[in-house]
Order: structure tokens, then C-alpha cells, then sequence
């Protein structure tokens, strides 16, 4: 054991540690909003934002590894710090930073959870999520991977008394713990037999490449569960719009990031050699994911659904480039690999920032007005300017415009699919452009979301007359908002300095690395000597230009008075806020042209109902189509054996003592 905070590694754990005292300090006054909101978050915030800083410094650094007196007999616990695990500690801890502050004046009285115990189940969701990426064995993985699952599950139920929220939270609960169970039997694959569950006993271990495929395809599943892919993504749209905004934010933002640490964990260091025909399943879930998910949310009226059916898309783009960077570096194409990696690290960091922002948007309209409902929102950046404004920001940036961060990462992304052709087996090179195109039409289709949802929300007109009576978020709300907003202005205006810190994780990961192409700062150029390059600061100096010229313009040559007037309505005489699009209207050409995905439900009116009512309801037909008829069976076999049930406790330590024999028997 090494001195106390002599290295980048015990720091990050003394911040850890750190954060579960201020969990258990909010037990002190557990039912003192004032303590815990004014005092307690904001030095989670200092605190997740002193781990971002010490993480961004030891990114470069080399790898350090501790071993810590805690856990069971001859079974301690190993932590391990390297380039990987600093860079997403940067994401938890940067995105956490905004979160809390916003947290802090986000939370009210109210009839679920008291503030003290929610304080301490919120800061163990958080070091728990530390401690998953530092772990460097199985044991002290899996302690932090259930740990933050059974915080974010109470996090989830924070207002229990709501029997759809407690379905919402057993539901989110069992796929976590489905996906529990094949990490965990992805690591007992990985350690061949030595017994040894350290992370370097399992990268020692000697897999042939059909045997290593066992580990790989059970991590993907159980990382996978975690990340939403589809169709292991039913809780995602019904645990988000059940929790408070801002841990909807951190399980989005962050959370789901930790499936992608996993991920790539076990797939390059902990397995090392990928082989190519590996990358081809998380490609093809990762690109059906996306276009699944971005066409669900386009369908929502609910704007929680719509984010969270937006970071499954998003999680589908991030795998996309997963399995592109296996197929590259599997062909021996170190350049393209190491390009993939890249944009699907670059797109983690933005995701974090980008919906984070766009949740807390949600939940200070939510607190401001009491809807989720897009069809009775309109016209709120009248009322909260702060929030649209700074809303905006994210649904810019989720739509992947420049000069903002999402646009970076898919681009890069693009580009590494543009150069597919060049993989040396003819069958692959073909198909893989076609993945350019669903990344394409994802993009353009998410672009489409984001109108929809910042139009109807912000503005046009009230849709209610009770919005008149919004306003905007508070003082801490703010600093959380624009803290989230500048890391999306930083990561889109900074590319190349960047994808330079994230060069070491690449190299780490692959081996390879990203050719330098001795482009100036300002210049993002993603390979040497090809025809592709871009730079945010000529494009936001460009934009600012033609706004500013445009304003003195208007100043200079129209002396005009201004007069507001009511917009023409086409003598018409009766425009109300009726007669503006809705969100069903918005959805409804998604809903025409992709309707094999959806599992329509409508109600139509006869021509002589004297009261006509329209309703068409989407569903997900993967719900309808595996899990509901899935869990029908579950039940059926359950009570087939409820007879072994009998209440009798000597019945059931005669179960035990036949058990025992049996297994007895099969050893000897």
C-alpha cells in the first residue's frame, strides 16, 4: 500500500470515498431540504469536479495499480488506473459536476423519498460508478456494478407510492441483473481456468480465438443490457420518464457510459486481439439501434420517452463505431480502428454533456409547469428564456450541427465508414457503406426529433392557459445548465485537442494509433492525404460574422419604427393554439413510413358519433412481440412448481439435503 494521495489513483479514490461521506451525511438531517440541497450537492459537485480535473491531468500518465485491504478473506480488492479508466472518470466526474449543482436546487418536498436518504442513495450511485472503472478484478467489479445498480433502482422509485413507477423500477432492476449474470460468466470464461479473477490473471490467460468469442459475446450481452441496445432496451423508455430529472441525467449521461467502459474493457484489453468477424454483431445491433431508437422518439408525446428513446440511438451510434473499430483492427487496418475508436469515444463525451443538458432542460419545465405531455406545452421561451436557451444548446448539439460536439463525433464517424471499401474482404466492403447511410439517416432523423421537441415545447403559443403562470429555473439550476452547455461549446470548438487526449486511450486499447497529419491546431483532418477536413472555429467565426453584419445592417438601413402585431392568420380572424402543429402531427409521417416497427392501436369514430374521438397509439412490437409472451411463459412454468412451495421449513431442508447428495454423487 502506497502513502495516502501520492498518485493520480489514490486521489481519484480518496474522491470516491469522498462522495459516500457526503451520502452519509445527508442520514444526519434526513428530512432538512435546506441541509442537504444547499449544502450537501453542492459539494458533491465540487467534489465530481475536482475528480474531472485529476482525471484530464492522469490521462496521459502511466498505469498504476493498488491493492486494498478490504473484501473477503484471501479475496481483496484490486483498483487500477490507466488511460481508459481517466478518461471516463473526466466523464463522470465533469457531468456529475453539472448534475448536483442543478440537483441542488432541483428537488422539492414531496410525498417520496426524504431528502437525507436520497442524498445518500444519490452519492453511492456515484461512487459506485467510480469505483466500476476502477476495479481491476471480477470481484470488486461486480461489488460496484450491483451496488450501482440497486442505488439507480431506488433512485428510479423515488416516488414509489406510484405503482407505474415501482413496475418501471422492477422492470429496470431485472434486466440489470440479467446482464449481471452474463459479466459475471464472461469473466469466469475469462480466466481459463486459473482460478485467479484479476484483471491481469484474465489477460494472461491463453483463449483460442473460438473460446475467447464465448466471454466476448456474453460481455456484449450483459454491457449491452446496461446501454439499452436493442432489444434488451425496454427499461430505458420507462425508468427515465419514472425518475427525478437529474438522475434520469446521470443515467443517461453517465450510467449508460459505463456499459461502454465494459465493453471495450473486456473486448481489447482484457481479451487483447479481437478477430475482425467479432465486430460484425455489435455493428448490426448497434445500426439496427440506432434507427430503432431515433424512430421511437420521433413517435413520443412525452418528452422524458423522447430523450430516453434518444440515447438508445445514441448508444447504437456508439456501438456502431465499436464494431467498426473490431472489423479495422482485425484486418489489420490500424489507422481506420484507431479512427473508429475515436469518434466512439469522442460521441461518450458528447452524449454525457449533450443529454444531460437536455434532461435538466426537461425537468425545470417539468417543475415549472407539472407536464411531460408535449401536447400541452407551446410557447415557453417567453416564460423560461434561461432554460430554451440553453436547451437549445443541447438540442443543437444532439441534432449534430456544427460548431457544436455532436457533430464532431459522427462526422469522424462517417468518415471512417467512408474509407469501408478499403477492407480486404469483398463481401464485408460491400455491405459496410450501407452502414454510412443508416448513420446518415439516423443523423437527419435525430435532427427531425429535436425540432420536434424544442418546437412544441418553446414555442409557437400556450397550449394551456396554465402556462402562463411558468417560470424560469433558479439560480443553481442555471449554473447546472450552462456548466453542461459550455462542455458542449468546449467539445465542439476544441476537436483537435481532444482526439490528441484521447490518442493515448486509443493506443492503449489498440495499439494503434491516429497518423498525425501536421495539421494546424484549428484544423481537424482525421487521416493524411485524405480529401476530408474540418474546422469549428473558421465555422463559428463564420456564423458570428454573419449574425453580427446582419444585426447593423438592420440598424443601419431600416430607420423604420417597429410595430408588433398578431401574425396573419389568412383573414381568417379566429388563429388559436389549436391550429399549430402538434407532436402527434409531427410524428405522424414517422409513424406512416416506418410503420412495420411500431405496434399501432387506433380508435376511429363512426360517421355518426355524436362525439367523435381520435386516438392511435404506438407501441413497440419487441415488447409486444417477445417479452410479453416471454414473461406469460416465465409465469406459466413458475406456477407449475408453486407446489414445491409448501411452507413447511423441514419440506424445504429436505430440498436442501437431496441437493447436497446429488451433487455429492456427480463429484465423487
Amino acid at each position: 500500500m502506497t502513502p495516502l494521495i501520492d498518485s493520480s489513483l489514490t486521489a481519484c479514490l480518496g474522491l470516491i470515498a469522498l462522495w459516500g461521506l457526503i451520502g452519509l451525511a445527508g442520514l444526519l438531517r434526513p428530512m432538512s431540504l435546506g441541509f442537504v440541497g444547499r449544502t450537501l450537492f453542492p459539494l458533491g459537485a465540487l467534489c465530481g469536479a475536482a475528480l474531472a480535473v485529476v482525471a484530464a491531468v492522469s490521462l496521459a500518465a502511466p498505469a498504476e495499480q493498488l491493492t486494498l485491504k478490504v473484501g473477503l478473506p484471501d479475496l481483496p480488492m484490486h483498483v487500477r488506473r490507466d488511460a481508459l479508466t481517466s478518461l471516463f472518470l473526466f466523464l463522470l466526474g465533469a457531468a456529475s459536476a453539472g448534475i448536483s449543482v442543478f440537483a441542488a436546487g432541483y428537488f422539492r418536498r414531496g410525498h417520496g423519498t426524504a431528502p437525507g436518504l436520497l442524498c445518500l442513495q444519490y452519492h453511492l450511485f456515484l461512487a459506485s460508478m467510480g469505483f466500476v472503472l476502477l476495479a481491476d478484478d471480477a470481484y470488486a467489479f461486480m461489488v460496484a456494478w450491483e451496488t450501482m445498480a440497486l442505488t439507480s433502482y431506488f433512485l428510479v422509485t423515488t416516488q414509489h407510492g406510484l405503482a407505474e413507477i415501482r413496475r418501471a423500477g422492477f422492470l429496470y432492476l431485472l434486466i440489470a441483473h440479467i446482464g449481471a449474470i452474463a459479466i459475471l460468466l464472461s469473466f469466469g470464461v475469462m480466466q481459463g481456468g486459473s482460478w485467479q479473477f484479476t484483471f491481469d490473471a484474465m489477460r494472461g490467460a491463453q483463449l483460442t480465438p473460438h473460446q475467447a468469442m464465448i466471454p466476448f459475446l456474453l460481455a456484449l450481452f450483459g454491457f449491452g443490457a446496461k446501454a439499452g441496445l436493442v432489444p434488451l432496451h425496454v427499461w430505458l423508455p420507462e425508468a427515465h420518464p419514472a425518475a427525478p430529472s437529474p438522475v434520469s441525467a446521470l443515467m443517461s449521461g453517465v450510467m449508460l457510459k459505463t456499459a461502454v467502459y465494459g465493453v471495450l474493457r473486456v473486448t481489447f484489453d482484457l481479451l487483447g486481439h479481437p478477430q475482425w468477424w467479432w465486430g460484425l454483431l455489435p455493428l448490426a445491433f448497434g445500426l439496427f439501434s440506432a434507427l430503432y431508437g431515433v424512430v421511437f422518439a420521433a413517435a413520443q408525446t412525452d418528452m422524458k420517452r423522447l430523450l430516453a428513446y434518444s440515447s438508445i440511438e445514441n448508444m447504437g451510434i456508439i456501438f456502431t463505431g465499436f464494431g467498426l473499430a473490431i472489423v479495422f483492427l482485425g484486418v489489420s487496418m490500424p489507422s481506420l480502428g484507431a479512427l473508429a475508436l475515436i469518434a466512439l469515444l469522442y460521441h461518450s463525451l458528447n452524449h454525457a454533456f449533450m443529454k444531460s443538458l437536455l434532461f435538466l432542460g426537461t425537468g425545470a419545465v417539468l417543475h415549472s409547469t407539472g407536464e411531460r405531455n408535449l401536447g400541452r406545452l407551446g410557447g415557453l421561451i417567453h416564460r423560461m428564456p434561461w432554460v430554451a436557451w440553453l436547451t437549445l444548446i443541447g438540442a443543437l448539439a444532439l441534432a449534430g450541427l456544427p460548431p457544436l460536439n455532436g457533430f464532431v463525433s459522427e462526422w469522424l464517424l462517417l468518415q471512417a465508414f467512408l474509407f469501408s471499401h478499403e477492407v480486404p474482404r469483398p463481401f464485408i466492403n460491400m455491405l459496410l457503406p450501407l452502414g454510412a447511410a443508416l448513420v446518415a439517416l439516423a443523423a437527419a432523423l435525430a435532427a427531425y426529433v429535436m425540432v420536434k421537441f424544442f418546437g412544441v415545447i418553446f414555442l409557437g403559443q400556450p397550449r394551456e392557459a396554465t402556462l402562463t403562470r411558468a417560470h424560469d429555473a433558479g439560480v443553481l439550476e442555471r449554473i447546472g445548465l450552462i456548466w453542461l452547455a459550455l462542455g458542449c461549446f468546449a467539445l465542439g470548438l476544441l476537436p483537435t485537442l481532444v482526439i490528441g487526449a484521447l490518442r493515448s486511450v486509443v493506443e492503449q486499447l489498440s495499439g494503434a494509433e491516429l497518423p498525425s497529419a501536421h495539421a494546424p491546431w484549428w484544423l481537424l483532418v482525421p487521416l493524411p492525404g485524405r480529401r476530408a477536413s474540418y474546422s469549428a472555429m473558421v465555422f463559428f467565426i463564420a456564423i458570428a460574422v454573419v449574425v453580427v453584419v446582419t444585426m447593423f445592417a438592420v440598424r443601419l438601413f431600416y430607420h423604420r419604427h417597429v410595430r408588433r402585431a398578431p401574425p396573419w392568420d389568412c383573414g381568417f380572424g379566429r388563429l388559436n393554439a389549436r391550429m399549430q402543429d402538434s407532436a402527434e402531427g409531427f410524428g405522424q409521417p414517422i409513424r406512416h413510413i416506418f410503420g412495420p416497427f411500431f405496434a399501432m392501436k387506433r380508435e376511429l369514430p363512426s360517421p355518426f358519433d355524436p362525439a367523435p374521438r381520435y386516438r392511435v397509439t404506438a407501441g413497440d412490437r419487441i415488447w409486444q412481440g417477445l417479452y410479453l409472451p416471454l414473461g406469460t411463459l416465465v409465469q406459466r412454468v413458475a406456477d407449475a412448481f408453486a407446489w414445491l412451495q409448501q411452507g413447511r421449513i423441514a419440506t424445504y431442508l429436505l430440498y436442501s439435503f437431496v441437493t447436497l447428495v446429488v451433487l455429492l454423487a456427480l463429484v465423487l
